[in-house]
Order: C-alpha cells, then structure tokens, then sequence
C-alpha cells in the first residue's frame, strides 16, 4: 500500500481580457478497486461556483464558470489517495465465450467500437491478430498486443500533440502515453477484446524518499476485459499497481480531458501545468 498527494495545477493564460469561459475539469480521483480517496478539493482562481457531476463514464467533473473579466485561470486540484495493488482474479474468459459475454453489456460493446483517435494502421492490425492467433485466451492476447507496442513506439515528448492519432503516432514510432494508450486501444479492439481509456497519475520515481516531492504528469494507460477489467501500463510495460492513481476512463482521451472550456474575449490562450505527486507512506 502506498499513500500519494497529488497537486495537480493547470489553467491558461489569455493575450488579453476575457469576458466569460465556462469549463469542466476532470482531475478528481474517486475510490474504487484498490484505491482509496482520502481527500479531494478544486480551486479555482478567479473563484468561481462549482457544479459537480458524474458523466457517462462514471468521471467526476467539475463544470464551472467565470462571468467576470479576467486574464488568467487557474485550477488546482490536491488530492491523497491510498493504492493498492488492485483484487483481480486469474483471466479464464476463452475466445468462444467473448463475443457472448460482449453482447450482453452496452459498455462492452462500445469499449469495442474504434475511434478517430485510436483506429489503428493495418500493419499493427495484422500483428495484433497474428498475436491473437496464438494466445489460448484473450487476456494473454491482450498483454502480449500491450507489450508488442511498447517494444515497437518510444515515448518522445514533444513530437505530437493532443490531436494526433493512433495511426499517426505509429508512423513515426513515437509518442506519449496518450498515444500509446491509444494505439493498444485500437489494437485490442481490432481482435475483439473491449478495452477503455484511463487518465490519472503515476509516482514516476519508485525510489523516492517518503515526503520528497517529485514533478510528474497526467499519464495515461489501458483496461482490457477478459472475464473483469484488468489495467496495464502499455507505456512502461507496468501492471497498475501501487504508483498508479485513476481519475477517470472513456473510450479514448477526448472523453477524459483534465480541462476543457470555451471562452470569449481574447484572441488567443496558452495553457500551463503543473503535477506535483509526493509519497506519503
């Protein structure tokens, strides 16, 4: 068992006065298997009156609005959560049963459905299905495809962007773990299993010092189902354990942003972020 904070800061600066903007943000963690919210609160500055709500995705949001003047805003998230390695049992869902199991559930059906985002090139569908062919149960399938890809794309900042796409990314072998995530979406999708998108945080040093703050970042990995949903983190080759923090799931990131708004006024915006993850126990 691990307990982390996490102070998560992100906002824009705008090139002038901004009349009104009204935005949610997704960057409250909420308990669930193997993870404990011990504390959660939103700032916002300029203060603003807050609306939360669970969307379809099951996501805690904040929907929020600023009807004053203003230049800058800033949302700041801190949150400490107690992770455990998550109670899942052995995978024994077989090829044959799946697309029955699939049919039965709305949300296993539209964790099947591709996207935009994560359609895959037919290159990584041809090896994903190869792989299929020779896995005795999807969840086999779906832990070689995860580490297939983390073999084949390097995580390189900087080289795309939150619009890039699966197919994209693959082109150039590289990403970050949003596009990699997206990519074993895809790929696990083409060969029949459901699998979700999941935002949160990951403790990037496992050798850090209990109170040393360390910067991170949102990170992003998968859950395939293959009987229950499982998590794997395709970027680093990791099971979700004790250093991974949910904050929500969808089918791809488009559905899990930690901000997203409009606003008037202002003929441009910069956005900024800052993650800062310390380990407690």
């Amino acid at each position: 068992m691990s307990r982390l904070r996490i102070v998560h800061t992100t906002g824009f600066t705008y090139a002038g006065d901004v009349s009104a903007s009204y935005n949610e943000a997704r960057m409250l963690p909420a308990s669930s298997n193997g993870q404990l919210v011990l504390q959660a609160h939103l700032s916002i500055s300029p203060s603003s009156h807050q609306h939360p709500y669970l969307d379809y995705w099951g996501t805690r949001v904040v929907f929020f609005e600023q009807l004053h003047s203003h230049r800058e805003l800033t949302i700041t998230s801190e949150s400490l959560v107690e992770v455990r390695r998550r109670d899942v049992g052995a995978a024994t869902l077989t090829w044959d049963a799946l697309p029955g199991v699939v049919s039965r559930g709305v949300g296993l059906i539209e964790a099947t459905r591709q996207t935009r985002y994560t359609t895959p090139p037919a290159e990584v569908v041809e090896r994903a299905r190869a792989i299929a062919r020779d896995a005795s149960h999807p969840g086999v399938a779906a832990l070689r495809i995860s580490e297939f890809l983390h073999e084949e794309v390097s995580y390189v900042p900087g080289v795309t962007g939150v619009q890039t796409t699966a197919a994209e990314a693959w082109a150039q072998r590289a990403g970050v773990c949003q596009d990699i995530a997206h990519l074993a979406l895809g790929a696990l999708r083409a060969v029949g299993i459901p699998a979700r998108y999941v935002s949160g945080y990951l403790h990037p040093r496992r050798d850090a010092e209990l109170g040393e703050p360390i910067v991170g970042e949102s990170h992003a990995w998968v859950e395939w189902f293959d009987g229950e949903w499982r998590g794997y983190d395709p970027t680093n080759a990791l099971e979700i354990a004790e250093s991974h923090v949910v904050v929500g799931r969808g089918r791809e990131y488009g559905d899990v942003p930690p901000l997203r708004g409009v606003y008037a006024g202002s003929s441009g915006s910069e956005l900024f972020v800052r993650v800062e993850i310390t380990r407690e126990s």
